[in-house]
């Protein structure tokens, strides 16, 4: 496969192939809409929160920073870091999920992921050019945003797609980079959200390995713990540590492949991946992460937030089940092309946390909040 190739030609213009990719996602209305979609924290609650885009931009700069140090291709991951959110819902991953329920109970086993939501958005859903739809970006890009480390198949995918795609293989060395990217900001943003806002202390932490490494980094800087710098020496520590050791301990498997396919080299899946953290790191890591599952994501301020937004979900699935002229008119021309249940999907996954609820509350006369 050559990864450069779109399915639909394009006249050259003074861009490499990967930047026009980026640019076209840069100005897709799917983009600038992550604005407004939750990362954990409802977006109206403070403007200091993330937010699926300002994740996006942040999983862009590392990946870069990864790619360009192995010696990989900067601007396809960046590309790939850009879209890799775009299928996300409102609401975060409880909006998925409860999309995901609701499809499948009512006989759709094809259900909702966002994983692939976010190939459809780029590859389907968004109408910019006047005889295709979608962006029409390169098959490495696509490869990068259907896959994340490892090989990916699932039943309900379109003939083109098998035939495009070898979905029994690794994907390149640059959705890998992406992939441990986006673990890298979600961990280290989520930490200074929930500090900030005081969901979460470092208290919480401090028994864990990985804290202690970090902790030792930030006091070498001379900031003490309960200084107002702290914590962001500390976020800005943990990037530090995670990516120097994901260079470390990937640069030997980046050299191999890259000698014998310099670009976008797809792996055997029995092949062990070349991208990774050290087992120390990775096993700290997922501590810390089960850490802040127990201690933030089920806060129950976070927990009530995400059950309101899973209501919200119901009701509009309902409502458009019911009464599909509630649609949004571009919606209801797609009507002749896909079925309800999935241009109703479709439709809610689109939508911000609060164009979601000003629908909820202009159909049923109620306000989330």
């Amino acid at each position: 496969m050559d990864p450069t190739r779109r399915f639909h030609p394009l006249q050259e213009d003074f861009r490499d192939p990967f930047s026009r990719d980026r640019d076209r996602v840069l100005h897709c209305s799917s983009f600038r809409r992550l604005e407004y979609k939750t990362q954990v924290f409802l977006n109206h609650e403070g403007d200091y929160f993330r937010t699926r885009l300002t994740h996006s931009l942040e999983v862009s700069q590392i990946a870069r920073t990864l790619a360009r140090t192995l010696g990989l291709d900067e601007t396809l991951s960046e590309a790939i870091a850009l879209s890799h959110d775009l299928g996300h819902t409102p609401f975060g991953h409880v909006g998925g999920d409860r999309l995901d329920t609701l499809l499948k109970a009512e006989g759709h086993p094809n259900g909702f992921e966002h994983n692939f939501q976010s190939f459809r958005v780029v590859s389907t859903l968004e109408k910019r050019y006047k005889d295709f739809d979608g962006l029409n970006l390169t098959f490495a890009t696509l490869e990068g945003i259907l896959k994340h480390s490892y090989p990916y198949d699932k039943t309900f995918f379109p003939d083109w797609v098998r035939e495009t795609f070898a979905l029994d293989r690794h994907p390149s060395l640059e959705a890998m980079v992406v992939d441990h990217a986006d673990e890298i900001a979600y961990t280290s943003h989520d930490i200074d959200d929930g500090i900030k806002y005081g969901l979460i202390g470092f208290a919480d932490l401090e028994d864990l390995e990985l804290f202690a490494r970090v902790d030792a980094m930030a006091r070498d800087e001379g900031i003490e713990r309960g200084e107002t710098l702290y914590r962001h020496r500390f976020v800005a520590s943990l990037i530090r540590l995670l990516v120097e050791d994901l260079v470390a301990h990937s640069r030997p498997g980046c050299e191999r492949y890259r000698s014998a396919k310099p670009l976008c080299a797809t792996i055997p899946a029995t092949q062990p991946l070349p991208v990774g953290f050290s087992p120390e790191t990775a096993t700290a890591l997922k501590r810390l992460k089960k850490r802040l599952f127990e201690r933030l994501y089920r806060h129950e301020k976070i927990v009530r937030n995400m059950y309101a937004g899973q209501k919200c979900v119901d009701a509009l699935y309902r409502a458009y089940s019911e009464e599909p002229a509630l649609l949004p008119d571009r919606q209801k021309a797609l009507r002749s092309r896909r079925p309800l249940h999935r241009v109703i999907a479709d439709t809610i996954a689109s939508m911000t946390d609060r164009y979601a609820m000003k629908s909820y509350h202009e159909i049923y006369g109620i306000s989330l909040h």
